[in-house]
């Protein structure tokens, strides 16, 4: 999909993560979004197309109940006019900051565009450091001009407020997902206006060097405490060599040199110098940063064409089974926990409503307490869609057993795989019918031990059970999986 595509897709299942309760965007407004998509793009359409065309159409139906969704995903849309800013005034900028040399003097060693070579210099080893860090495995990231251009063309900070604070908390998770999603496409983007921007630069400094050449005659010269004309000409030799080669233009030797320093006269016309400057300028300047801009902009049109979205969305993975009507395998295994047949049909009937009545839904013999590091390897079958581990809220969370337990089981997933987990409290709910304080000292003592193995953890009630609210908590874990595990 491409770029605006993408970035409404983001859009709608940040909002659709944030609303477990399903208050800005509901059962009905999800489905109807998945039937009319569905409906458009047909069942054998590719998963991007389709996944579109929901988001398109659930924007639609979002943006006028709540006109906030329009204004972020516009202030997120990228401003081309940035770019080409950015370019214009760095050119105005080169134009506006060449001062050749005092009293109309160029001293040949301390020339401004030599600061400018070498500037650029280090910007080139910078980007082979960077290079070389991605081929390793390092996570693009963008330094703080980069950051600075990506927030100019687009606003990710943008009113996320909105008086409902469901809406708000899914706006502002959309911004923090574009903004990571969106980085390698930024990268590629703000790259090529920084080397635009260091080409138009550069061509403004030389340009007013020339313009000022004109109507001024600058003389060439040197001087230094430390350095003789042999000296001199060694270092300016690496320099301004080849473009010495390139324009003809002969390097002095080193009594030419020391006729031209500025203690021994007023050194001689600057044209040459000039001329060679300029050109080693368009060696290591214009040549290597019109390149980089080339590649960057192919690289940024790739990407803004073909957006590639994260395959282990679990949310993506449950539209598109939806679209094509296939049925998802779960399985749940318990940990410590014999299962009634009251919880077995209560499982399936939750786990049906999550992923659909045509899911696959298998309980697994329970693993005994103590035997979390002999979890059978086929414990999870290679093509199931989720697995959830089952526990008891009446046991103390141990991060040695139930931990132990949590990481074997993940050790058997294939990747992508979500795995959450699921309390059941009909037993504490019996004991404790009195004290709700103990109820919630124990689902926090089981949460802070779930986000520790990154877990997302579903509470309800297997005996008695309210399937709306367990949905919705199991919708809502499902959801955050990505988020919780990565």
């Amino acid at each position: 999909m491409n770029e605006s595509a993408a970035r409404e897709v983001v859009l709608v299942r940040a909002i659709e993560q944030a609303d477990a309760e399903r208050r800005v965007w509901n059962d009905e407004d999800r489905a109807w979004a998945t039937r009319a998509a569905a409906e458009v793009v047909g069942a054998h359409s590719p998963e991007d197309a389709f996944l579109a065309r929901r988001a398109s159409l659930s924007i639609e139906r979002l943006g006028a109940r709540h006109p906030s969704v329009k204004r972020v995903l516009a202030a997120t849309t990228w401003r081309p006019w940035i770019g080409w800013a950015v370019v214009m005034i760095a050119f105005a900028a080169g134009v506006a900051t060449d001062q050749i040399g005092p009293a109309k003097r160029v001293n040949i060693l301390a020339f401004p565009l030599i600061a400018l070579l070498a500037w650029n210099l280090v910007v080139y080893a910078f980007i082979i450091v960077q290079a070389l860090a991605r081929l390793f495995g390092a996570a693009p990231t963008l330094g703080p001009l980069r950051g600075a251009i990506a927030r100019l063309g687009r606003a990710t900070a943008a009113p996320v407020n909105d008086r409902d604070p469901t809406l708000a908390r899914g706006l502002a998770t959309f911004a923090a997902d574009w903004t990571q999603f969106s980085l390698p496409l930024a990268s590629a983007r703000v790259g090529r206006i920084l080397h635009l921007g260091a080409l138009a630069f550069a061509l403004g400094a030389i340009a007013g060097m020339y313009v000022r050449g004109l109507a001024l005659e600058y003389r060439a010269g040197w001087e230094s405490t430390f350095l003789d004309a042999e000296s001199v000409r060694r270092l300016l030799g690496p320099v301004l060599g080849p473009a010495s080669k390139l324009t003809g233009i002969a390097l002095p030797d080193a009594t030419r040199l020391e006729a031209v320093r500025f203690s021994a006269g007023e050194g001689e016309n600057a044209a040459p110098w000039l001329h060679l400057y300029a050109v080693t300028i368009g060696l290591v300047v214009l040549i290597p940063r019109a390149l980089l801009a080339l590649l960057a902009a192919f690289n940024e049109r790739r990407l803004t064409f073909d957006f590639s979205m994260p395959r282990e969305d679990t949310h993506a993975q449950r539209l598109v089974r939806q679209l094509r009507g296939e049925s998802a395998r779960v399985r749940v295994v318990p940990y410590a926990f014999d299962v009634t047949p009251e919880a077995s049909q209560t499982l399936h009937s939750l786990l049906e409503r999550a992923y659909g009545a045509k899911s696959s839904i298998d309980i697994a013999s329970p693993v005994a307490w103590g035997a979390e590091d002999s979890v059978p390897k086929d414990v999870v079958p290679a093509d199931a869609a989720s697995v959830a581990a089952l526990f008891s809220l009446s046991a103390t969370p141990e991060p040695e057993n139930h931990g132990a337990f949590l990481a074997a089981l993940r050790s058997r997933l294939a990747a992508g795989t979500p795995l959450a987990a699921i309390i059941d409290e009909s037993s504490f709910r019996k004991r404790f019918a009195q004290s709700p304080e103990r109820l919630e000292e124990r689902r926090a003592a089981w949460q802070r031990m779930l986000a520790e193995q990154r877990v997302a953890p579903v509470f309800l009630d297997l005996e008695s059970p309210d399937l709306l609210a367990a949905e919705s908590a199991l919708n809502r874990a499902i959801e955050r999986l990505p988020e919780i595990q990565a």
